[in-house]
């Protein structure tokens, strides 16, 4: 059944060579002087333009930076490597490249002003949550990838799975947050690379090792590369746990602000000409931003109808038309 799964997956005839591979992702191999000049020049490049496209919001330009960004070479190398159970440098080269990358975004952050609103920037807040998707994601993404890498005739999707994942993009987004010096963005940036690194790997390594290229490897040394597998595995649950977490709070918050808006607007019923503009979770605050030609109707019936409908103890803050901001006080208190 798992050789016939494979036949068809990775036909013979469009079948690589274990030689072809080792030569298209291992830089220490072959002209290493030359792949490992093409391999930074080319990074270079694509963490510049990356860092212009997220600093000027243009999602073209990230995109154009994606596709080609080299990075996924050497990630996919270390899948390779492993099921091999062979050195090659790959994670070495891997590491040089996140910290060339990351300094690239911390200088060219040099040019936004010191008050630039971060999140304001979609680039940047789309980069700095992420979640269970972005894993799963990840995880189809290096399946996908790895099977290109190892059919002759697919090789033409490539440039689609460098679109699909997300490797320069969130690196620069850390630079440019510690340039700012954001550090809590820095991290969740960092987090969504990590999390499409781990995904590749153990997608390529999953993936590599079912279609025949480990068994070499696992014949001479007498089993499988169980050790390998295991720290992955583990690496996998590391990177699993944290994201489904934040895909969990993102949820509640995002039904909490439902709540929040469905109750104000029964707050404000009362006046046809009153509306709720928007509803916003910053910093564990409820933000309710009303228009209303009148004045408002009694703060304490707000916080009545928000009891029970999100959690006791947040504070909710009315942003009111002529400039006015009202704490209104806590939920439940």
């Amino acid at each position: 059944m798992k050789s016939k799964v494979r036949a068809r997956v990775l036909p013979a005839s469009q079948r690589r060579s274990l030689d072809e591979l080792i030569g298209d992702l291992i830089l220490s191999s072959g002209d290493a002087a030359s792949k490992r000049s093409a391999f930074w020049t080319m990074l270079t490049l694509s963490s510049v333009i990356a860092a212009g496209g997220v600093i000027t919001d243009s999602t073209a330009t990230v995109i154009g930076a994606m596709i080609i960004a080299p990075l996924s070479t050497p990630i996919m190398g270390i899948a390779l490597g492993s099921v091999q159970r062979r050195r090659t440098g790959s994670a070495r080269t891997v590491l040089l490249a996140c910290l060339l990358v990351i300094a690239v975004g911390v200088v060219m952050s040099l040019v936004l002003p010191g008050n630039y609103d971060l999140l304001s920037n979609s680039q940047i807040s789309s980069r700095t949550s992420p979640g269970l998707m972005d894993l799963i994601a990840a995880l189809a993404t290096g399946f996908a990838g790895a099977v290109a890498l190892a059919r002759r005739d697919v090789a033409a999707v490539l440039p689609g799975v460098a679109i699909a994942i997300s490797l320069v993009p969130p690196l620069v987004v850390a630079g440019v947050c510690l340039g700012q010096t954001s550090g809590w963005l820095a991290l969740g940036a960092l987090a969504l690379f990590v999390s499409n690194l781990f995904a590749l790997v153990f997608a390529g390594m999953v993936m590599f090792a079912s279609l025949g290229y480990a068994s070499e490897a696992d014949k001479a040394a007498g089993r499988p590369a169980r050790r390998t597998a295991v720290a992955m595995a583990l690496l996998f649950v590391v990177v699993f746990v944290p994201l489904t977490a934040n895909t969990v709070t993102t949820l509640l918050l995002n039904v909490w602000t439902g709540r929040t808006k469905a109750a104000a607007e029964q707050w404000l019923a009362g006046d046809p000409d009153a509306t709720v503009t928007s509803v916003d979770a910053t910093s564990r605050t409820m933000y309710i931003q009303v228009r209303t030609p009148g004045d408002l109707p009694p703060l304490e019936s707000l916080l009545d109808r928000l009891e029970g409908q999100i959690p006791d103890g947040i504070p909710v803050v009315v942003d009111a038309s002529r400039g006015r901001r009202i704490d209104v006080g806590r939920v439940g208190g």
